[in-house]
């Protein structure tokens, strides 16, 4: 379980808010995906078993308890194709051009620069690849995030904007949730 803005995340909440097969849709066997912000691995987890065998599962969070958390799910699940480490977003490049999806789960709004971990992120991204960011909508609610911390569409593509990305699709992702896909 995850801990956002005080509240446990667990997997029947988020299949509530939202549908993360529907978010991971374009993920498949073979592909390398990044889990930048991984939190716990709920989102790590599904791709790596996505992503099967073939494929590769990068996931980095600033929280050591985390990391040891989706290390300890990998194993439980037999899941050989993760690679997980404690560090910071703005720290991060796995490696040049391999990245087919780069992912976002309502922590673009954490990083202390966000625009340099979207730098990052570009770098890693495969010119074929895709950023997908998934983000609490900028509204008051009694859970998540403040508020005034969180991103609304507009910001966060403006910033995917000023790292050098393309913008190509802002959708809802149930009511408290958006999505942005887009292009390095």
């Amino acid at each position: 379980m995850g801990c956002h803005g005080g509240f446990s995340l667990d997997e029947a909440t988020r299949r509530s808010w939202y549908n993360p097969d529907a978010i991971l849709k374009d993920l498949s066997a073979g592909m390398v995906f990044m889990d930048i912000g991984c939190g716990d691995g709920f989102f790590t987890i599904l791709a790596a078993k996505k992503v099967g065998e073939t494929g590769k599962v990068y996931a980095v969070d600033i929280d050591a308890s985390a990391v040891e958390k989706v290390k300890q799910k990998a194993q439980a699940e037999d899941l050989k194709n993760i690679t997980a480490k404690v560090g910071s977003g703005e720290d991060t490049v796995f490696c040049t051009k391999c990245a087919d999806i780069v992912f976002f789960s309502m922590d673009l709004h954490d990083f202390n620069d966000p625009v340099k971990v979207l730098k990052n992120t570009k770098q890693m991204l495969k010119p074929t690849g895709q950023l997908i960011d998934l983000d609490w909508k900028k509204q008051a609610e009694p859970f998540g995030p403040p508020v005034a911390i969180r991103f609304s569409e507009e910001k966060a593509s403006e910033l995917m904007e000023s790292a050098g990305f393309t913008v190509a699709k802002v959708k809802d992702a149930g009511p408290h949730h958006y999505v942005i896909t887009a292009k390095p």
